[in-house]
């Protein structure tokens, strides 16, 4: 089939090039390029990368439904394939391809709908997730399920693991639901929105440690989002914590500083076993702890 494929970030990477090995791929549309790092340095999305790589053709619009409409038409599309690609298609673009569009979502629909469901996943502490294939609709991840495949959350997996799993997963995914289309035995079931959750977008602070919080929330969230707390008003990003004990003194409150970093939480006690200083190098607490110790009993900023 001739596709369109419209997508930004890592997670569409792997789709792009199993759908370029089996389909005549007619365009590649990714957001415009953008600073992406903290010189601010103007560079391509990974998507652009790959379209570059594949000697692909590329178009890149600030609003898709205004600037890319007559382009997207020219094309003559058999169907077009989203992925995490962020922008809002309007009815006018919904209509081109003659088998419309498809999405490749990270969650079980009606689950998690919109941004960021990985991580919501993580952070709520579910233990399965998966991949939906959906008709792409004016609405929010509301369109028709084509397919869908499940898979299980690790224990202390993180959201860079499983975004990478997902990837993987949603590749294969949105190579089957092409086949079903373009073979004419494509099944679209209807999502149940009685059932359904939505996600909203994580922002810098949601990462804010509340040690007042239980000791598995806590773990989900630094296993899903940057995450980070201050004492004294200096703040620690954290990437790595367990639970080492049910005992617990004053909730947010340092109980060992030497040669742990161990902070009493609301049913327990946490190791912080990566930290990164304010200005510093990520590393290994106990090698930061070599030259920075914690006042037992120092209180974390609420």
């Amino acid at each position: 089939m001739r596709v369109v494929f419209l997508g930004t970030p890592d997670f569409a990477v792997n789709a792009l090039k199993e759908i370029a090995t089996r389909h005549e791929v007619v365009a590649v549309i990714t957001q415009p390029d953008r600073a992406r790092d903290r010189g601010k340095e103007v560079k391509p999305c990974p998507v652009k990368r790959c379209a570059q790589e594949l000697n692909l053709p590329i178009f890149q619009y600030e609003r898709i439904s205004r600037d890319g409409v007559e382009d997207l038409k020219n094309l003559k599309p058999d169907i077009m394939v989203t992925a995490a690609y962020g922008q809002i298609l309007s009815d006018e673009v919904l209509c081109i391809a003659k088998h419309g569009i498809i999405n490749i979502h990270a969650s079980l629909l009606p689950k998690y709908r919109g941004a960021a469901p990985i991580q919501w996943a993580i952070i709520n502490g579910e233990k399965t997730t998966g991949v939906t294939i959906m008709q792409t609709t004016h609405g929010v991840d509301t369109g028709d399920i084509i397919l869908q495949r499940k898979i299980e959350i690790g224990d202390k997996e993180t959201s860079s693991e499983l975004f990478d799993r997902l990837s993987v997963l949603g590749a294969e995914c949105v190579i089957n639901a092409l086949e079903l289309i373009e073979n004419g035995k494509a099944t679209f079931t209807k999502q149940d929105d009685s059932i359904a959750t939505k996600c909203r977008m994580l922002t810098k602070s949601d990462g804010k440690l509340d040690f007042k919080d239980k000791a598995e929330n806590i773990i989900n969230k630094v296993r899903a989002i940057p995450c980070y707390f201050s004492i004294n008003s200096k703040q620690y990003k954290v990437f790595d914590v367990d639970k080492v004990d049910n005992k617990t003194g004053i909730a947010g409150t340092v109980v060992a500083g030497d040669k742990r970093l161990l902070i009493a939480c609301a049913d327990g006690t946490l190791e912080i076993n990566e930290i990164q200083a304010e200005g510093g190098k990520r590393m290994k607490t106990v090698n930061y702890l070599l030259g920075h110790k914690f006042t037992v009993g120092a209180k974390v900023d609420g």
